[in-house]
Order: C-alpha cells, then structure tokens, then sequence
C-alpha cells in the first residue's frame, strides 16, 4: 500500500512542471480576481456595489489634487453606462501616463512631498477602474500639452499628444465592463450622496454631477446642519485646523450619532480619532461645569463629526472602517478640550443650554441606572445566562478575523431558531429567539423600554446596554417570516433600534433576511425562488417532467438540511438604511405613532386590489 501512495505522489510531481506556474500583469490580476480590489460587483442596485467604487477611486485623486491645493473644482459627467471625470489638477506627469493607470504600485501617492494626506495610498485604484473596463481613457494636460490613451479591457490600444490651450488638469472616462457588471445600472442618488460628503470634507471644492452642484462653505457644520434638522438644543458648535476639523450639536433623540473620518474616507466603526473626540469633550464639559459628569450624560442625543487628516493611517481592517493609530489621541483630545472650554467661555447663553442638556440626561441616566438594576436581578432570578440566546464562539472584537464575521439572527419563535441552531456555523452566528411581537418602542422612554424583558435580553445579547462601541456581532439580522405578523415584528424591532440605537443602522449593522419563498423542482433539480417572477421562471425552465411547487409559509417549514444554504456562503441580506438621521422621527412618528388621517390616505392609496385575494 505504501508502495502505491509513493508512486501516486511520483505521478502527480511529474504533472506539476514550471508549465503550470503563471504570472499575471498587474490588471490581469485585477480582472481575475476583481474581489480582491473593489469588494462586491453587484449590478448598481445597491450603493456598496463596484460601479460606484469604481466612480470613487477616480473621484478620490481628483480631491488629493484639491487637497494639495491645486483645483478647485471636479466636473463628473454620467450618460447611460460611460462616466466621465474632470478634474483642474497638476495632471498626471505626461511621460508616467499610462504607468500610473496600469501599472501596481506606480504613482505619487508614495511621495510625501506631492501627497502628503491621501487615503489611497496602495497605487491600485485607477489602474482598478482600468483592468475592470471595457473602455478606459485618460487625458493629462500639463502647461499647453497633453497626452491620453486609451485601453480596451485593460490593454492599451491607443496613445496620442500634442499641444493645447485646456487648464490643466485630468479627464478619466470610462466604461464598466458588462461582462464582469452584468445589467448594470447607474442610480445617481447613491452618487449624489457620496457627493455631498465629498463636500462637506472639502470645504470650498466645487463638484459637478449632469450640471448639478454639490458645495459646502461650513464643511462639517453643515453636516451636522443636515442631519440634525431643526432639532437641535443649541448653535452648532465647530472647529477647524488643517489637521482636524469636528462639528457637533445635541437634540431629543436617545442615542448618540457619528460621522467619522480619515483623509475623507468614512470610518463608519470610529476608532482613534473618535474616541479621542469623545474624551476630549467630555473633559470640556466638566472641566467648564467644575463637575464630574459621566460620559452618558454628554454623549445622550449628540450628533457629531470628527475628521482628520494624517500621513499615514493605519486601519484595524481591509474596509478601512476604523483607524488604528494610537500616537494622535492625545492630540486630539487636548485640541478638543481646550477648544470647545473656550468656545463655552465665549458663547455663555449657548454654553447654558448645552449645560441644561446635560444635566437632563443625568437626571435620565440616573433613572435608567435604577431600572437596570431591577432588571439585571430579574435576569439573574431566571437565569444566569440570556434566555433564547444560543451564542457564537466569535465576537466583533476578537483579535481572530473571524470576529468581523459575526453575525446574530434575532428570528420568530422557537421553530424558526430551531432550523437556525441546526445548521448555522456555531463559530460565527448565534441565534436570539423572539417570544412574540416585540414592544412597539415609539414615542417611550428608555427606562420604559428596559423594563421589558425581551427588549432587556436583546440589548444585554449585543452588548449595548451602556455603549454601542461595545457591540459583540458585526451583523444583526432580523430573520422573520415573509407574512403580515412576520413584517410588522421586522417593523417594531427596526422602530426600537432607530429609537434608542440608531447609530447601530447608520453605520450599517442592521440586516434584513431573505429566505425562499418558493422551492421548484423535479426530479433532476431544484430551484429555491424569492419572488413569484423567480417561481415562474423556475416553472419554465423546469418544465419537462413533472414538477413540485412549495410554498414555505415560514421559516420553521424550511428543514434545517435546507435552511443551511441559506446562511451560508450564499445567504442573501437587505441593509436597514436611511439616508439622513433627520428623517427617523417623521418616518417613525408616521408608520409606528397614532393611527392618522393622513397614514389611512396612504394606506389606502397604496392597497393593491387582486382578485381571488
């Protein structure tokens, strides 16, 4: 026996020659594994997708060229499928041209004495948009003269110069491969949006999208302006240096909101800077106050943006979510401090209502304190552990990178979290099984909504009884079925999280789950359908021999050798998202407050009458 294992490793080394070693070129690679690069591909229908990355990484050196202070001004121009960006830059050096777009690792961002605050700083970025393009061009104008080639699917196909009397600067066009983006569409809001924290980050640069502009002459007060609406306690108050500028103002909302970043790009889970931002104010406030305030009292209702600038980020993760660098807290918080205790000393009748604002969340916290305490010696009357809780080995947090992957499921009734804890991975996702219908939390307070049990144990499972940063799963998502009781759970624990959690969904915790509404098969295949248009296309594509259609009414009729698929590599999530924090009240008080006349109008309206309903 070992003599033929011998000779069946023999075999397969003499199969494994140099022939079979590949070396890609830099956007070869880049289409192979186009993952690697931009993350999802996606068809434009949701705003993470490769498309809009793509427009971003073209965007991004054109404010690195405003940064530096040279052009004030970005047109982007979208016609169907082509993208055209204009920027009044140096432009690109005309004999590194079409190095700079194909060539990894090649650029100035690498050059501290023309980038000094860049978030791309890999040299990918642009040659990405060009290896994941059917058509890729770039013009560079630099003192009368220009240069531009053109690339078809990443090979260079044409190059040209002369003189001009074009500004200077860099035009990059180009086409989403259809191949690699299947169907893909444009929609602009998702664009426009990115545009507008393109402009609050850069105060004074111009943008243009069709002819529309995007503009900011406050930077981050403006922001704040716009998030917070009309609900604010007192006069946003602002700061801003060339290496940190942060806005912030308090209104009636319970929980607190961030909007961070690094060299303009989001870090939607904080890090360093945020929470030396944090520190920084509450030191303010107390040294002002000559009190001894909590961190709770200050941070009750806040909304605030923070954003520096530095040489070298350094992230905790591939995303650049969260920035890592240790060295700058203590800057931050000293500047913090020492500007906010002055803006209070200057500005006293806001100082005083900031300081009212203040003492009223303490009077809260104190009340909530209480309430949790009662409700922590209930929780151990009856358990030492969460009840419906079957945990994951692996939290956000962990220093194992399977941490980023937890994931809790917050399902409906026991059957469903039946099928759940069968064939979930025990490593990542745990399951929080639901009693009933949740408390519908609008318009209560928080001790009011600690007093309920469930409510109680959901917020002790996540980690989030005292701060969101604490959170123990990268995803919550609400598993319910797809009927009337299985949507109006997804709306009252969606209504609990935007009412006292809402950071949580803003910056992209909270999910939705798809499940199968249909299953279609014969005897050779089985196809699982999510809509009836999916259902009828099975039925067509199915339609030799006999075939079985199943309706699942629930997530507890789908067995669990079934259910696995679903959770797995595969699974399929909606985002909870909402566009600004200004809208949650309005939309809140409209779907989850007192039947109006204006909801039945809408109800109304919006019925759809079918027959044999």
């Amino acid at each position: 026996m070992a003599s033929e294992e011998t000779n069946l490793d023999i075999l397969s080394a003499s199969n494994y020659t140099g022939d079979h070693i590949k070396t890609l070129s830099s956007l070869e690679h880049i289409r192979m594994r186009p993952g690697m690069y931009i993350g999802r591909l996606g068809d434009g229908s949701h705003p993470d997708d490769g498309i809009y990355v793509l427009i971003k990484e073209v965007i991004d050196n054109a404010v690195d060229e405003y940064i530096m202070g040279a052009g004030r001004r970005i047109d982007i121009r979208i016609e169907e499928q082509t993208v055209s960006i204009r920027d009044y830059g140096r432009g690109i050096p005309l004999e590194k041209l079409v190095e700079c777009v194909s060539q990894v690792n090649t650029g100035g961002k690498f050059n501290d004495d023309v980038f000094q605050f860049s978030i791309g700083m890999n040299g990918v970025g642009t040659k990405a948009v060009n290896a994941l393009s059917s058509a890729f061009s770039v013009r560079a104008i630099r003192e009368g003269r220009y240069r531009e080639v053109l690339f078809k699917f990443g090979v260079l196909a044409d190059d040209q110069n002369g003189l001009t009397d074009e500004p200077n600067g860099t035009i990059v066009t180009f086409e989403p491969d259809s191949s690699l983006f299947t169907d893909f569409q444009f929609h602009l809001e998702y664009i426009e949006r990115r545009l507008w924290m393109y402009a609050y980050l850069n105060s004074g640069l111009s943008l243009g999208l069709n002819g529309k502009r995007f503009f900011s002459r406050s930077g981050l007060k403006d922001l704040i302006a716009v998030e917070a609406g009309e609900d604010r306690h007192y006069e946003i108050i602002a700061f801003k240096d060339n290496s940190l500028e942060f806005a912030f103002c308090h209104t009636n909302n319970y929980s607190e909101n961030y909007y961070s970043f690094v060299n303009g790009q989001h870090t939607a889970d904080g890090g360093t800077h945020l929470s030396a931002f944090k520190e920084g104010l509450l030191k303010a406030i107390n040294e002002y106050s000559g009190k001894n305030y909590q961190a709770n009292d200050v941070r009750d209702g806040i909304v605030a943006s923070v954003a520096i600038k530095l040489k070298e980020p350094v992230f905790e993760s591939q995303t650049k979510n969260k920035l890592g660098n240790t060295d700058i807290r203590m800057w931050i918080v000293n500047n913090v401090k020492d500007s906010v205790e002055k803006y209070l000393h200057m500005q006293p009748n806001e100082a005083e209502l900031l300081m009212a604002k203040v003492a009223k969340n303490e009077t809260v916290r104190k009340q909530v304190q209480a309430v949790k305490r009662q409700a922590k010696e209930n929780a151990r009357r009856t358990s030492i552990k969460i009840p419906k809780l079957r945990d994951s080995k692996f939290h956000l947090g962990d220093r194992d990178a399977r941490g980023e992957q937890s994931t809790i499921f917050l399902t409906e009734g026991d059957s469903a979290a039946g099928s759940l804890v069968s064939c979930r991975d025990v490593m990542t996702q745990a399951v929080f099984s639901l009693k009933g219908k949740p408390l519908n939390t609008f318009g209560m307070g928080i001790d009011k909504a600690y007093k309920n049990e469930e409510l109680y144990c959901i917020s002790r499972a996540l980690n989030i009884e005292d701060d969101i940063e604490n959170l123990r799963y990268n995803k919550i998502v609400i598993a319910t079925d797809a009927d009337v009781d299985g949507l109006h759970i997804r709306n009252l624990l969606i209504t609990f999280f935007l009412t006292f959690y809402e950071q949580l969904v803003l910056s992209e915790h909270l999910f939705l789950l798809e499940t199968p509404l249909f299953r279609v098969r014969n005897k050779q295949e089985t196809i699982y359908c999510y809509s009836e248009a999916e259902r009828d296309d099975a039925v067509t594509k199915l339609k030799r021999g006999g075939i079985e259609i199943t309706r699942f009414k629930g997530l507890g009729e789908i067995s669990p050798s079934e259910f696995g698929q679903f959770i797995g590599e595969d699974i399929r999530l909606d985002k909870v998202a909402v566009d600004h924090m200004r809208d949650i009240p309005q939309m809140l008080r409209f779907y989850m407050g007192d039947n109006t006349p204006e909801r039945r109008e809408y109800i109304m309206s919006n019925l759809e009458l079918m027959d044999n309903m």
